[in-house]
């Protein structure tokens, strides 16, 4: 049996720094919702036991660095598996982009192996099992809209935002979340209002929620990628009503209402930025 399963990108519609926990990780407050931009996750069983991974990208391994096939090798040790699997990933999602590319790869392989072996694991056991692989994919394994706690794993579904189009812009670099991290202060970094922006999807407001886009990591990511920072600047003057760099960079995005005004503004950042996206919400 050969078995698909989509992982969708996320966008940070907030995303807050409290402390640093004793772990050495830190406490966060993101809320995060998905888009229609996804890799494709082909799952089939091998005769062997064993994971196999195969992608055609030069910047994502195929070993046991990949999240994909690490993924697979915990389902298989959690739950004492002794078979094997073959992961075929198609990625359309840009990498070391802030939008949560391998977590969400990993959370499609936990959900992929719970139906192809037909565990009936319960979503919420699965998303535990995922915080082991990396905060952000948790919050992959629900999908949709939701608010995660903690380092990532407390995770409370949420109204989706109202329907828009978003507008990803990435240039041409990668960002690695470990090294922003690195430098965050957190008691000097700005935090979004999360309680206002809580309030704008309950009550459905795009405009209220346009207002309170928030992310804690912006300031660092600018500081070492000042073209991120243009990049935003670029998008605000294109005219989106709401602007926000996404995780720790180093893709800005723009949320437009109106289809016209969308793909105006996709046409203008296409001159400006290496890979542009004009896509929807899921969430």
């Amino acid at each position: 049996m050969t078995l698909f399963e989509k992982a969708p990108a996320k966008i940070n519609l907030s995303l807050d720094v409290l402390d640093k926990r004793n772990d050495g990780y830190h406490n966060v407050e993101m809320i995060m919702t998905t888009i229609d931009l996804a890799d494709r996750i082909e799952l089939r069983p091998l005769e062997k036991d064993r994971v196999k991974v195969a992608l055609e990208s030069r910047y994502v391994p195929s070993d046991e660095r990949n999240l994909a096939y690490r993924a697979a090798a915990l389902f298989k040790k959690e739950y004492n598996i002794k078979k094997g699997v073959h992961i075929q990933v198609e990625k359309c999602i840009p990498v070391a982009a802030g939008l949560g590319g391998g977590s969400t790869d990993a959370a499609a392989v936990l959900r992929g192996l719970n139906k192809m072996w037909k565990m009936d694991i319960p979503i919420d056991e699965l998303s535990d099992l995922g915080a082991e692989l990396g905060s952000d994919v948790p919050f992959c394994v629900h999908g949709q809209t939701a608010i995660a706690r903690g380092k990532g794993e407390v995770i409370e579904r949420l109204n989706p935002p109202p329907p828009c189009w978003v507008v990803l812009a990435k240039p041409n670099i990668g960002v690695s979340t470990r090294t922003i991290f690195q430098r965050v202060k957190p008691g000097k970094l700005p935090h979004p209002d999360t309680a206002e922006l809580l309030t704008a999807l309950k009550n459905g407001d795009f405009n209220r929620m346009c207002s309170h886009l928030g992310n804690s990591l912006e300031d660092i990511t600018f500081s070492v990628h000042p073209e991120v920072e243009r990049i935003k600047e670029k998008m605000r003057q294109a005219g989106a009503e709401g602007v926000l760099m996404s995780g720790s960079g180093p893709t800005v995005y723009g949320l437009v209402q109106h289809e016209s005004k969308a793909q105006r503004i996709y046409n203008s950042m296409q001159g400006f930025c290496h890979e542009v996206y004009l896509v929807r919400l899921l969430g």
